[in-house]
């Protein structure tokens, strides 16, 4: 090996501070409209601070501004250590940070002024679209041309995520983004009908398989292994994870769209591919989880490695709870309840974020050039405030969603309603103060991140790159 060449982490570092900073930003959003929940009076009579302009501001902003930073940084750091060579098209990856940056704050400007194509998770308007989609063109171009040059031969599963990642959200995005703009600011979709709303959860459901799972468990396979110091229990397993993952994913987007005026051969299509999901997702979490087999002493002292092991935790029950919820006899239930509420939660604080938060800890003093982050301690105080966050927040949903549901679907003898929509807000009251609570303890977490990432970062001057060293 070359080792006069270098890796490219400049933009690797950009997006990984950003991670931080976009994570906190998310998150207190998530709070605010957590209280509005419970004092709707916080909104303060203002159109910018309202719920219904706040919730996709802040989906929004975990999703894409600190997930996507998150999938931006790594990929391109795993990208390069498992090639062995620099990244490629430095320019262009350049302007992937800066491009990702300009979208964040375009929405965070748009959204609150109730500028939105109406869709979840798609709810950006045309102009803003175009630029994600350019941005993405360049993404693609980079992570596959640096797997184009590569010197060793083999490309490390890891790489397979991400790509599939890469790929599938591009096609998810254009295809339901297809719209008529009728000014600068507002376009109508092309689609009509339930052809509109299959067409949405064919895309939001897998910005959830490939965006919030695919992207991630390619983080997975590539921190995990490091950070515990040893190999993928199984790479066998590994291989074909990815390939039944990505074969199922795609058809369980009709399990959103239970009991509406989709065609029902297409709801228990939607049904048998998410109970069939559950195969491959543990699978996966199996896989991570065992990596840890002879080594799991090393639990004790170091909570990076937690944050991964409980993530993968969280990977597994969410990943049995969504097909349990998919079948329809269960969705009656927790269909529009906050059940599903703490089902996403789960996944996306307890999955993503804890692996997000991991792999963050484990790739910065490698970045900076330092020995460990500046704080063990705060690390383990981080962790357990991430844990017992989610916690809160996800069993107060739960609670909350299934008495809801049995409130809804309780009659009397007459067949007139048991209790008033009114009378079933009241009696979830006391969950929305848990989940504030816990929303609140998560939130602390990332505080407690940001002072040690800044402590870390300014020890002493960054190396500009670091010289190329074995994945």
């Amino acid at each position: 090996m070359d080792t006069a060449a270098s890796y490219n982490d400049k933009v690797v570092r950009q997006f990984s501070i950003m991670v931080v900073v976009w994570g906190i930003v998310g998150m207190l959003v998530g709070v605010i409209i957590a209280a509005q929940l419970i004092w709707p009076q916080l909104n303060f009579d203002l159109p910018l601070l309202t719920y219904g302009r706040l919730r996709p501001l802040h989906t929004n902003a975990v999703i894409f501004a600190f997930g996507g930073s998150a999938l931006f940084a790594t990929a391109y750091y795993v990208v390069q250590r498992t090639c062995h060579v620099r990244l490629a098209f430095g320019k262009l990856a350049a302007f992937t940070f800066w491009g990702w940056q300009l979208v964040i704050v375009l929405a965070a400007i748009t959204l609150p002024l109730g500028i939105t194509q109406s869709k979840e998770y798609a709810e950006l308007e045309w102009p803003i679209d175009l630029l994600i989609t350019v941005v993405w063109v360049a993404y693609a171009i980079v992570f596959f041309g640096t797997i184009a040059k590569r010197r060793v031969k083999h490309i490390y599963v890891a790489n397979w995520f991400y790509g599939a990642f890469i790929i599938t959200v591009a096609v998810l995005h254009i295809f339901n983004n297809l719209a008529v703009p009728v000014s600068l600011l507002k376009s109508y979709s092309i689609y009509t009908g339930i052809v509109d709303g299959m067409m949405q959860w064919w895309y939001g459901h897998n910005a959830v398989g490939f965006f919030l799972t695919a992207g991630f468990l390619g983080m997975m396979y590539y921190f995990v292994p490091k950070q515990a110091g040893r190999p993928i229990y199984s790479y066998r397993l590994s291989v074909v994870h990815f390939w039944s993952l990505i074969a199922i994913y795609m058809w369980a987007g009709p399990h959103h769209l239970h009991y509406t005026s989709l065609p029902d051969w297409a709801q228990t299509l939607g049904m048998v591919f998410s109970i069939v999901l559950l195969a491959p997702s543990w699978g996966g979490m199996i896989n991570g989880i065992m990596t840890l087999s002879g080594a799991w002493h090393k639990l004790r002292s170091d909570p990076i490695l937690k944050f991964m092991i409980v993530a993968l935790s969280f990977y597994g029950m969410s990943t049995f709870e969504g097909p349990m919820m998919s079948i329809k006899t269960v969705n009656a239930l927790s269909h529009y309840t906050n059940w599903t509420i703490g089902h996403v939660h789960s996944g996306a604080l307890g999955w993503v974020a804890m692996m997000t938060v991991g792999s963050i800890y484990s790739l910065l003093p490698r970045l900076y050039n330092r020995e460990a982050m500046y704080s063990t301690r705060l690390i383990d105080v981080h962790f357990w405030t991430s844990t017992i966050g989610v916690v809160l927040y996800a069993v107060s949903m739960w609670i909350a969603g299934i008495t809801e549901g049995l409130m809804w679907r309780a009659v009397n003898d007459d067949g007139t309603l048991t209790y008033s929509f009114v009378e079933s807000l009241k009696a979830v009251e006391p969950y929305h103060y848990m989940r504030l609570l816990g929303g609140l303890v998560f939130f602390s977490g990332m505080i407690i991140m940001a002072y040690n990432v800044w402590k870390t970062v300014s020890d002493k001057k960054p190396v500009p790159v670091a010289v190329l060293e074995p994945a």
